[in-house]
């Protein structure tokens, strides 16, 4: 199994034939193809599905798609890393990290990394669980920092807890059920909620459900933690997030938090990385300041009820 096959793979599932997939790696198409065949007589099983309708992977084919990403990344950042060491390029940094960062650790971390990493460049992603993790295991992200409940992630997957975060239900400060106190004065009001897995409005449905309360019934779903506070901000709707960024006075101005009790339990954040593939220097020294200042934060219970 050989570097320019593996990369002969990604190619034809990113440009979607053998033609196109030849052109961008300056190959003709018999050798790109003769590449794929010995691939194939590599791993012992048909990698491809060719028919009139063009190029499809069969299930083997898709599963080594899948590792042949991460050891093409992997081979990258090594060769990143080893050209830093010797004063070429600076390294390239690939991140997926939750929103409530950007109101807390963020700023500081920044300010931090480009002091010791001038030249490093990096890539911020959203880190919602459903995409991070394939980011992740396919080496297109060096880490993540994500709320996630650690049983539920896959092996390949290492979590590392950094702290604990608390949600609470939110509205607009005169929606007319602002002074709500108990989950049913809020039954039957319509909710904008999260509900991708692993998320903290998937930990709210099931624990209400848990505890005998009723879970929201009328939903508009969404995925983007920003939108949800605008929705919120600017409709009649009930949300659920993050208390720090629902009570950070820019992110969620024009917000506040409903008063309901009881509340879920707080739910982990973490260092998300793929097992067995160390970080490069400079992806290190940016998970262990994300780490730093996390440690810093207030617990969720010094600041609950307020």
């Amino acid at each position: 199994m050989k570097d320019h096959q593996l990369k002969a793979l990604v190619q034809v599932a990113e440009r979607g034939s053998i033609r196109a997939a030849a052109r961008a790696m300056n190959l003709s198409q018999s050798a790109l193809t003769k590449a794929l065949r010995e691939l194939e007589e590599d791993v012992g099983a048909e990698l491809l599905q060719r028919s009139y309708k063009g190029i499809g992977f069969t299930p083997e084919g898709s599963a080594l798609l899948v590792r042949a990403r991460l050891v093409l990344a992997t081979l990258e950042r090594a060769r990143a890393e080893i050209r830093q060491m010797r004063g070429g390029a600076g390294a390239h940094v690939k991140v997926a990290i939750t929103p409530l960062l950007t109101a807390t650790v963020l700023p500081d971390v920044l300010t931090a990394f480009r002091r010791a990493q001038p030249e490093a460049e990096l890539s911020f992603h959203e880190g919602l669980l459903v995409q991070a993790l394939p980011g992740l295991i396919e080496g297109k992200l060096d880490f993540a920092i994500a709320l996630a409940s650690p049983q539920d992630l896959p092996y390949e997957i290492e979590f590392a807890p950094l702290t604990e975060i608390d949600a609470v239900p939110m509205v607009r400060t005169d929606h007319p059920l602002a002074n709500a106190e108990d989950w049913n004065s809020v039954a039957d009001a319509e909710w904008v909620l999260n509900l991708s897995a692993g998320s903290q409005s998937m930990n709210l449905v099931g624990w209400l459900e848990a505890q005998g309360f009723t879970a929201p019934r009328r939903i508009l779903h969404c995925s983007s933690p920003f939108l949800i506070l605008d929705l919120v901000r600017r409709n009649d709707l009930i949300g659920y997030g993050p208390r720090v960024l629902i009570t950070d006075p820019q992110v969620g101005s024009g917000l506040r938090p409903l008063l309901l009790q009881p509340l879920p339990p707080t739910m982990p954040l973490g260092l998300l990385t793929l097992r067995g593939v160390p970080l490069g220097s400079a992806a290190r020294k940016l998970a262990d300041l994300f780490r730093r200042q996390l440690e810093g934060l207030p617990r969720p219970g010094a600041t609950q009820g307020s």
